[in-house]
């Protein structure tokens, strides 16, 4: 398992290589990213805040969670915070599996939880000011599931 909190810019590629080449034996690796969206050009910057320690902490619950739950032999949650502007990569998740169902929904449940459950405070700047992004019920909603 792999827990990563950073301010720096990651590479996606080279993750994702790094990540699938430790993974002997299994038959599956799913990886998803998330991008800042831009708000219909509006947004100037996301600015994101994380308790160190604590949010480290919660990432690897989640993480363990979906080891439990699936057939996984393995988990990366990298996730950044401070100042990101549109288009940057904000965040990425990656599970091995022997098999690919397991894989998938791991990385969807990470996914659901990190959405919703992953200690991260997020400020949208625009041009007509700012202000910090609430919890949607949607996302909220996609927990029931699991």
């Amino acid at each position: 398992m792999d827990i990563r909190v950073q301010e720096a810019p990651f590479d996606l590629g080279a993750e994702a290589n790094t990540f699938a080449g430790r993974q002997a034996g299994m038959g599956a690796v799913v990886t998803f990213t998330g991008i800042v969206r831009d708000l219909d050009g509006g947004l100037d910057a996301m600015e994101i805040e994380h308790y160190p320690g604590m949010t480290e902490k919660a990432l690897a619950g989640i993480a363990d969670e979906a080891m439990r739950r699936w057939q996984v032999g393995d988990v990366l949650i990298l996730h950044r915070y401070g100042r990101l502007t549109a288009d940057d990569l904000i965040m990425m998740v990656a599970t091995a599996s022997r098999h690919r169902a397991d894989a998938f929904q791991a990385a969807e449940f990470l996914m659901d939880y990190l959405k919703s459950r992953a200690p991260f405070w997020k400020k949208e700047v625009t041009d007509a000011g700012e202000g910090w992004v609430a919890a949607r019920d949607e996302d909220e909603d996609a927990l029931t599931r699991w």
